[in-house]
């Protein structure tokens, strides 16, 4: 499954998937990945959430390069729960224009590795044109 957080910037997207994260530490029977453009939120996240802080991966500049490194962390850690992605738009140059090819990636990686996703997006429904919200929620 992949859940959306969609809104500008400053709408309270961080915030909520920082809750959502912390939330579920308390039901999950996996492992929760939490991926960050930087380190600006290892606190404020439980410890038993893994962070992952894409600065320290900066030759990561594509989408599918981004979803390879998806994959790597997925064939590392075969109980992983949920992968968090915090502002995907601010990760490896992924733009608007991209983001419909990297949703139905991570739909179809989910499907088959069972991860559900949880994505910040900031940008707002009408702007992610060419999206398939098929298969997705709206979490805001």
């Amino acid at each position: 499954m992949v859940k959306l957080l969609i809104g500008h910037k400053g709408s309270g997207k961080t915030g909520q998937m920082v809750q959502l994260a912390n939330d579920s530490v308390a039901t999950s029977n996996g492992s929760i990945i939490f991926i960050n453009k930087n380190q600006r939120l290892m606190y404020e996240l439980k410890h038993e959430i893994r962070v992952i802080c894409m600065e320290d991966y900066e030759h990561i500049t594509n989408i599918d390069e981004y979803i390879g490194f998806i994959y790597g962390i997925i064939s590392s850690d075969h109980d992983i729960e949920t992968i968090f992605i915090d502002s995907i738009l601010k990760h490896a140059d992924v733009s608007l224009g991209d983001l419909p090819e990297f949703i139905d990636r991570l739909k179809a990686i989910s499907e088959i590795y069972d991860p559900n996703f949880v994505v910040s997006i900031s940008a707002e429904k009408e702007e992610m044109i060419g999206v398939n919200f098929e298969g997705c929620e709206i979490l805001n």
